[in-house]
């Protein structure tokens, strides 16, 4: 079977779509938590309809046990850069985040968060992330968050490199 032809309304994405993974470890901080280093594998992906899909899975850079995951798809508003970005969380968080794609940059920031009842406090209030694919062909992300008791703060910050298209 033949792969799916990409939508073209995801052609200004295209630059995300593949395997990669973290090179060097993920960098996570905030005020309430340690500093840690991850690992992460990135599935991004198309099936021939107008959104990508997406995966991230984190794990310890020691133990290999598995941390952080993520599911969900982007959605382009077609004839714009305006770009929605829909996650759900092994944390129990589901979160809409819209913003823009410029070349290759996206930048979104929370429009909606939802939680399960019984989710670790304090709750995340506020989201932001940056992806960019830079100068060597790596794609970097950085989160930002605010919470219940903190203000935006950069939370992560990783680099990844492509293993597969």
């Amino acid at each position: 079977m033949e792969p799916p032809k990409m939508n073209p309304v995801v052609e200004p994405l295209s630059w995300m779509l593949g395997t990669w993974l973290s090179d060097p470890p993920g960098a996570g901080t905030f005020p309430t938590l340690q500093p840690f280093q991850y690992l992460e594998e990135v599935h991004i992906s198309h099936v021939g309809q107008p959104m990508l899909n997406f995966s991230f899975n984190a794990f310890h850079p020691d133990t290999r046990k598995p941390m952080h995951r993520e599911c969900g798809f982007i959605r382009l508003k077609p004839d714009t850069n305006k770009v929605a970005f829909v996650s759900a969380q092994n944390t129990g968080i589901v979160e809409v985040e819209e913003g823009e794609v410029n070349g290759q940059e996206l930048c979104i920031a929370s429009h909606s968060i939802a939680r399960i009842s019984f989710a670790k406090e304090p709750h995340v209030e506020q989201i932001t992330r940056k992806f960019r694919l830079n100068s060597e062909g790596k794609l970097e992300q950085t989160v930002s968050m605010a919470t219940t008791t903190q203000p935006m703060t950069q939370h992560l910050h990783i680099t990844y490199k492509k293993v597969t298209p």
